[in-house]
């Protein structure tokens, strides 16, 4: 009986393989250029949502791996190696999605941050046409004015 594994473990097993699961389908989405901010915003929000609850879990993961390690003194060689690729097929999940988690989550920032300049260069950009459009549609001045000429001349 003592190396049969406690009602928590499959508890937590379950729990973590659950979160597992979701994290991988979350993370699975396809990133799409999106030039809305607002969304950009959301899908971080969601993803350090996401995060808050990795670092939740990591208690779970903590426990699955040391009891492993506890069953596997006290079990047969054959019931010992089944739980400890168990654990080191789920730590894998785990840390594929860990990663993934952080990428994603430094990409969505950088391209927001990217978005922020764009549209605030294009903000610029567009307050400088305007002003070119309202010099442009200017009255010039009369041929012999050189002065006037020499003035437009400058701000041309």
């Amino acid at each position: 009986f003592d190396s049969l594994p406690p009602a928590q473990y499959k508890e937590t097993m379950s729990s973590v393989l659950v979160w597992i699961q979701q994290a991988e389908t979350k993370l699975s989405t396809p990133q799409v250029a999106v030039a809305d901010y607002e969304i950009m915003e959301k899908r971080l929000r969601e993803l350090k949502a996401l995060q808050s609850s990795l670092q939740e879990q990591e208690k779970g993961l903590n426990y699955l791996s040391t009891t492993v390690e506890d069953m596997s003194r006290k079990a047969p060689a054959e019931v010992s190696q089944r739980y400890r690729s168990e654990i080191e097929m789920i730590l894998g999940r785990w840390k594929k999605s860990s990663v993934q988690l952080v990428e994603h989550c430094q990409k969505l920032e950088e391209f927001m941050s990217k978005l922020q300049r764009f549209q605030n260069d294009t903000k610029t950009l567009k307050k400088w046409m305007a002003e070119v459009d309202v010099f442009l549609k200017e009255e010039w001045p009369a041929l012999g004015d050189s002065e006037a000429l020499e003035k437009q001349l400058e701000q041309c």
